[in-house]
């Protein structure tokens, strides 16, 4: 009886010894456990700064249709076989590999930069500036398209690292909710109605006209700016030039009061002094103030 509780106590220590290994390398040998890759991209505030996207550019400012800058702030999001791809208005666009390689492809496909205009009418936007796709950035042209509800309907590649999203919103149904002109400033207005008439009279070639177009649309931040900024020298004020009317006057009564100094020492030393020059220039004082009927001639009465 001894022996049987002795060889049952060996049993279950070795069991207690030998459990941990069997399950290590035999039941979960059979289970499979797999990392989701990550599908959050540059939105996800919550993945170390190393691991997110990184863009080349920020975004431009919201422009275009006041109606359409509430679609800023959110994100749509369509998955097409084995790519999941999430649209942000006014922000970028990404694109995720669901696969579980590990290193499946998470990456920018465009960054806001300008809307697309044809005769007049908003027809997509520009997404450019993604990541490096060869010898140049991916670039996404996004066409907005009316619908009951808003979803990214369609994304495709026409063209090497260049894409198309269909974009699918209720806020463009109306005929004119794609227009140019009502998106403008009032002052942008007048100048679009006056370069109009320019071109009706024939003041300026349809070249002129599409090129005050395109600086209007340019102003009102709906393209990008073509313009070379060129930085002008500050100009340093140089005490010794009078630049100004104020400092103009100011030299004149210094000079003044060096002039009484110098007539009221020679008056007390008795040396006489000719007052010969100022009645001359009490002369061409009045010749000029009869020749000068228009304008200022503030700076001659001083004198």
């Amino acid at each position: 009886m001894h022996c049987l509780c002795k060889g049952i106590y060996d049993l279950t220590k070795l069991w207690i010894v030998c459990a941990p290994l069997f399950i290590r390398h035999g039941i979960a040998g059979k289970m499979k456990i797999v990392e989701e890759p990550n599908t959050f991209g540059l939105n996800n505030p919550f993945l170390a700064q190393g691991n997110r996207l990184q863009p080349k550019i920020t975004p431009n400012p919201v422009s275009g249709p006041a109606h359409l800058h509430r679609l800023a702030g959110k994100c749509f999001s369509l998955s097409e076989s084995t790519y999941k791809y999430e649209f942000c208005p006014f922000h970028n666009i990404t694109q995720h590999e669901q696969s579980f390689r590990w290193n499946a492809y998470s990456g920018i496909l465009g960054i806001w930069q300008e809307w697309e205009i044809v005769n007049n009418t908003f027809t997509g936007m520009w997404m450019r500036d993604g990541d490096t796709c060869g010898t140049r950035n991916r670039e996404t042209k996004v066409i907005l398209v009316c619908s009951g509800s808003s979803k990214l309907a369609q994304v495709s590649e026409p063209s090497t690292c260049v894409y198309s999203l269909t974009f699918e919103t209720p806020l463009v149904c109306h005929p004119h909710s794609l227009l140019v002109y009502p998106s403008l400033t009032e002052r942008l207005q007048i100048e679009w109605d006056e370069a109009e008439q320019a071109r009706y009279e024939g003041l300026i070639t349809e070249q002129g006209y599409n090129n005050i177009l395109r600086d209007i649309f340019e102003d009102a931040g709906f393209l990008k700016s073509q313009k070379v900024k060129v930085k002008l020298p500050e100009v340093v004020d140089d005490p010794k030039t009078d630049n100004s009317l104020q400092k103009c006057t100011e030299h004149l009564q210094k000079q003044r009061e060096e002039v009484e100094k110098l007539r009221a020492l020679l008056s007390q030393h008795n040396i006489p002094f000719d007052l010969q020059p100022n009645e001359a220039k009490g002369t061409a004082k009045t010749t000029v103030n009869d020749q000068h009927l228009r304008g200022d001639d503030g700076l001659i009465d001083l004198l």
